[in-house]
């Protein structure tokens, strides 16, 4: 798929939704474009005392209902169109969750392995060194995405506080907990998503004991292999980058997390009967749930017809293409959709930055119990309009959030307003 179509792609759900709404024009013409892209070149000093450039970007896609909010990843694939594309998803997704942000993203082109951890920490402050003015805890707030973590997004607030003059820790999330980060972050992505799973496993047809295929063994796809073994499913196949494994007994969760804290879930191959299976081969295992947990398309119109499980929790973004989502549906195959599934990050974001404003460290007991009131709250809401209306649950997702973004822009008055 061309990285250009990427956009264009995702704005067919805003058309889509927009179907279902009565809307007035000034809305579709807001959200059909980003409000603001800036690229830059970072140059930083490698170890060897050569420089060497980087491309960077920085989109603030819609801020209508708050400062814009949105990961950085560093990836050397990360393209411009990537990045609005994701900036557009973030504002969607903050609306479905009723967060008072609108929605950013920002990324580095470059392949993280190939730098020192202090090359790393001189592109990461670089970063924010370039995006300074666009940055701020008012104006846009970063957070970790692919290949960044707390640790960078604790150099990039150094970097913010020491070019501003003080400690600005609501600038970015995703910080170290020594650094004003909030408990409950490391696992809100797949915490979230398993919530949503918990809250809907009747109507979704789950039971204990469901088997489950997890797609990307990173961060989320740890913690939601973690939290639902530990309510009784039965997790059957995972990969990472270096492949794939199967057992239809039942992977073990601990030896799970050891092997791919070595390296890779594949080093388990041939023992207690656990397989190996191509990466492609993955997404055709029989299971109840399949959890896509690494990046876009992972799931298209070549690969849909094989998908065996009943249920599909997105916690990547964009893991299934409209093609393949309309495969999917035509199987009665449910897609729990992104925007819903995986918005246990973001949301988990907020509450960081609420805990950064206020000076004030919530228990993680607390993080956890809103982030689970949040997680039933718009899940109820977004099963019952699918069911109303008889659509697919992207399509309610995008339908809740758009009725949230239209109030906020139709706040400001439309044309029917200035006309009359």
């Amino acid at each position: 798929m061309h990285a250009v179509s990427m956009l264009d792609q995702a704005l067919t759900r805003l058309d889509e939704a927009a179907r279902h709404l009565n809307l007035d024009a000034d809305v579709l013409e807001k959200l059909k474009y980003p409000r603001e892209t800036t690229k830059v070149r970072l140059m930083i000093r490698m170890d060897d005392g050569s420089r060497k450039s980087f491309m960077a970007w920085r989109c603030r896609y819609d801020d209508t209902r708050g400062p814009t909010k949105g990961g950085i990843r560093f990836h050397p694939d990360s393209t411009i169109e990537e990045v609005e594309t994701l900036a557009f998803w973030m504002t969607f997704k903050c609306a479905v969750m009723n967060l008072p942000y609108g929605g950013g993203k920002g990324a580095v082109q470059v392949d993280p392995h190939t730098l020192s951890k202090a090359e790393m920490e001189r592109l990461s402050r670089a970063y924010v060194q370039a995006f300074s003015k666009i940055i701020g805890p008012d104006r846009d707030i970063p957070a970790p995405d692919v290949y960044t973590n707390s640790m960078i997004m604790g150099w990039m607030a150094d970097e913010y506080a020491s070019i501003v003059g003080e400690a600005t820790p609501a600038v970015i999330t995703g910080k170290p907990i020594a650094l004003g980060g909030s408990l409950g972050r490391e696992d809100a992505t797949a915490r979230g998503g398993f919530y949503l799973v918990q809250r809907l496993a009747k109507e979704l047809g789950l039971e204990a004991g469901a088997r489950v295929v997890i797609q990307g063994f990173g961060n989320a796809g740890q913690h939601i292999a973690r939290l639902l073994a530990s309510d009784g499913y039965k997790i059957v196949a995972v990969s990472d980058s270096k492949g794939a494994i199967h057992s239809p007994t039942g992977l073990d969760i601990e030896k799970l997390l050891a092997a791919k804290k070595q390296g890779s879930v594949t080093s388990l191959a041939g023992s207690d009967g656990i397989s190996t299976l191509s990466a492609d081969d993955l997404i055709s295992v029989d299971c109840d749930l399949l959890v896509p947990a690494a990046l876009e398309d992972m799931i298209h119109k070549d690969n849909a017809a094989g998908v065996k499980a009943s249920v599909v929790l997105e916690l990547a973004n964009g893991p299934v293409t409209p093609e393949a989502d309309e495969i999917l549906a035509s199987r009665n195959i449910v897609v729990l959709p992104d925007i819903l599934a995986n918005a246990g990050g973001v949301t988990v974001s907020y509450f960081e930055w609420v805990q950064n404003r206020q000076g004030y460290y919530w228990p993680v007991e607390d993080v956890h119990a809103r982030l689970k009131s949040m997680m039933e709250r718009e899940g109820d809401a977004i099963w019952a309009l699918a069911q109303e209306k008889g659509i697919s649950l992207r399509s309610a997702a995008y339908v809740h959030a758009l009725s949230r973004l239209a109030g906020a822009i139709e706040a400001h008055g439309t044309q029917q307003f200035f006309t009359t």
